[in-house]
C-alpha cells in the first residue's frame, strides 16, 4: 500500500502517525505535566490543620479551598478537550502550565482564604488544560503499536500522583510552612513549559471546525452543577435543597446541552459517537470503572486514617506498595503485552476483578492492622495497572484522532463523575452501617469525631470504633461487588461492540 503523505496540514495525524524521534521524551515531560497537576489534588488535605491555625480558615472555607480546585477542573475538562483540538494541543498545554504557575504562585502567597480559594480555581483551569492536552498529545506522536504501553505509563503517573500527595506534603510541611505545597509547583511548571515549547510537536484538528461557544458554555455549566452536587452530598445531605437544585439544574442544562449539540453542523462534542458501539461500551465501561475505583480509595483512606489511626504521612507511606505495583507493571510494559495477548475486554475484565479480590482482602484482614492490608494493596495495584490504561485506550481509540482532545476530556470527565460517584454511594454505604451499629448513646451522630465525643466510657468509645471499622468493611465489600460488576459490564459491553465492528468487514470498510 503506497503511503501518500498529506500536504495540507501537519496536524493531520490520522490513526497511524509517524513515530516521533523524541517521543518518550515528550512522554517524560507530558508526565512531570501531569503529576503535578495530579498531586495537587490530594496534597491539600495534610495542610488542613495548618490553615485552620494559621490562616483561621473555618470548616467552610477548609471545603472551598479543597473543592475550587476539583469544582473547576471537572467543569472545564469537555471545554478544554475542544480548545486543543480546535487552537492547538501544544499551545493549550503551555497555557495550561503557564495558568497552574500563576494559581499556584498566588495560592502560596495568599494571605486570606478568600484569596487562597480563588488562587486553587485558577489552578483549576489550568488543571483542566493539563488534563486533557496530556492524553491528546499521547496518543498524536505514538502510533498503535506503542500507544497502550504509552497510555498505561501515562495511567500510571495517576496514580502515583495519588498516592505520593499526602507523603510530599506531609514531607514538606515538616520543614516549611503551608504555603510550600503550592510553591513547590512553581519550578516543575516552568520546567515543564519549557520543555513543551522546545519538544512537544504542535497538532489540532485539521477541519477547522466553527468555534461552539454556547456548547462550551453550557457543558461547563452543567458539568459543575452535577459535581457541585456530587461533593455537597455527603455533608450536606442527599434531599437538602443545594443538592437537589445544583443537580436538578446541572441535569437541565446539560440536556440543554445534548439537544444543541445535535443541532448544530460544528458540535463541541458530536453526538454521532454514541451511535459508536464501541464508544457507548468505553463509556458506560469508564463510569461503572471509575465508581467503583473512586469510592474504593475513598474507604481505603478512611480505613487507614480513621480505623487503623494512621496520620496523613504515614497513610501515604502505607499507600506506596499500591503505587508501586502500578508504576512499576506499567514503566516495565506488562500491562500493555497483557493487553495485546488478551485484548482490551479481558485485560480490563481481569484487572477489575484483581482490583476487587484486594479490596475484599482488605475488608476481612485489614481491620486490626496493616499487615492483613499489604496483599490486598499488591493486589489492588497489579489490577489497577491492567484496568486503567485499557480503559483509556478503549474510549480513545473510538474517537477520530483528530478529536483526542474532545476524547481525553471525555476520558476525565468520566473520572471525576464516576469517582465523585463512587465517594458517595460507598460513603453513604458506610454512614448506614456506622448509624446502624451505634451505641445508644451516640445514636443520631453524624460521623466518627462526634460520636466519640458522646461517648462517656472506654466501653462506649470502643463501641463506637467498631461500628466504624465495620461501616468501612462494608462499604469495601459493596465496593469490591462494585468493581467486580463494573469491570464484567465493561468487559462484555466491549467485547460485544468488537464483534459487531467485525461482523460486517467488507471491501467497503467500517462505517462510523
Amino acid at each position: 500500500m503506497a503511503a501518500s503523505t498529506p500536504v495540507a496540514s501537519p496536524s493531520s495525524q490520522a490513526p497511524h502517525p509517524v513515530r516521533h524521534p523524541t517521543r518518550w521524551v515528550i512522554l517524560g515531560v507530558i508526565c512531570l505535566a501531569q503529576l503535578t497537576v495530579l498531586l495537587d489534588n490530594t496534597v491539600l488535605n495534610v495542610a488542613i490543620p495548618s490553615l485552620t491555625t494559621e490562616m483561621g480558615a473555618a470548616t467552610a472555607d477548609i471545603q472551598w479551598m479543597l473543592n475550587a480546585y476539583s469544582l473547576v477542573q471537572s467543569g472545564l475538562l469537555l471545554t478544554a478537550g475542544n480548545l486543543a483540538d480546535r487552537y492547538g494541543r501544544k499551545k493549550m498545554l503551555a497555557t495550561g502550565l503557564a495558568l497552574f504557575g500563576l494559581g499556584s504562585l498566588g495560592a502560596g502567597l495568599s494571605e486570606t482564604t478568600g484569596q487562597l480559594i480563588a488562587a486553587r480555581a485558577g489552578m483549576g483551569v489550568g488543571g483542566a488544560l493539563l488534563m486533557t492536552t496530556t492524553l491528546a498529545v499521547v496518543v498524536q506522536v505514538f502510533d498503535d503499536e506503542e500507544r497502550t504501553k504509552a497510555i498505561g505509563i501515562w495511567g500510571a503517573v495517576g496514580s502515583l500522583g495519588f498516592a505520593c500527595g499526602p507523603l510530599i506534603g506531609g514531607t514538606l510541611l515538616d520543614h516549611f510552612w503551608w504555603g510550600s505545597i503550592f510553591l513547590v509547583n512553581i519550578p516543575v511548571a516552568v520546567i515543564g513549559l519549557v520543555a513543551v515549547l522546545k519538544l512537544v510537536p504542535e497538532s489540532k484538528n485539521p477541519a477547522g471546525d466553527r468555534p461552539d461557544y454556547l456548547g462550551a458554555l453550557l457543558s461547563t455549566l452543567g458539568m459543575t452543577g452535577i459535581v457541585f452536587a456530587i461533593i455537597s452530598g455527603p455533608e450536606h445531605g442527599w434531599t437538602s435543597g443545594r443538592v437537589l437544585l445544583s443537580g436538578g439544574v446541572g441535569v437541565l442544562i446539560m440536556a440543554a446541552f445534548v439537544l444543541w449539540e445535535l443541532r448544530i453542523p460544528y458540535p463541541m462534542l458530536d453526538m454521532h459517537f454514541f451511535r459508536n458501539r464501541r464508544f457507548v461500551a468505553a463509556v458506560m465501561g469508564g463510569i461503572l470503572v471509575a465508581l467503583g475505583m473512586g469510592g474504593s480509595f475513598f474507604l481505603l483512606t478512611s480505613h487507614l486514617q480513621l480505623v487503623l489511626h494512621y496520620g496523613p504521612l504515614e497513610t501515604g507511606l502505607r499507600m506506596t506498595p499500591l503505587a508501586l505495583m502500578i508504576v512499576v507493571l506499567n514503566l516495565t510494559g506488562v500491562g500493555a503485552r497483557l493487553m495485546t495477548k488478551l485484548g482490551g475486554p479481558l485485560t480490563i475484565a481481569g484487572g477489575m476483578t484483581l482490583l476487587a479480590a484486594g479490596l475484599a482482602v482488605i475488608a476481612w484482614t485489614g481491620a486490626h492492622g496493616y499487615g492483613g492490608m499489604l496483599a490486598g494493596l499488591i493486589l489492588m495495584g497489579t489490577g489497577i495497572a491492567l484496568a486503567t490504561p485499557a480503559m483509556a485506550t478503549a474510549i480513545m481509540s473510538a474517537i477520530p484522532p483528530e478529536k483526542a482532545g474532545v476524547g481525553a476530556g471525555v476520558n476525565g470527565t468520566l473520572q471525576e463523575f464516576g469517582n465523585g460517584l463512587g465517594v458517595a454511594v460507598l460513603g453513604a454505604v458506610l454512614n448506614s452501617r456506622f448509624a446502624a451499629l451505634l451505641p445508644a448513646v451516640a445514636a443520631g451522630a453524624g460521623s466518627l469525631p462526634e460520636a466519640l465525643g458522646e461517648a462517656r466510657t472506654a466501653a462506649q468509645r470502643s463501641a463506637v470504633q467498631d461500628a466504624f471499622a465495620s461501616g468501612v468493611q462494608a462499604g469495601q465489600l459493596v465496593g469490591a461487588a462494585a468493581v467486580l460488576a463494573g469491570g464484567v459490564v465493561a468487559a462484555f459491553l466491549l467485547r460485544r461492540a468488537e464483534r459487531a465492528d467485525a461482523a460486517p468487514a467488507a471491501p467497503a470498510g467500517p462505517g462510523v
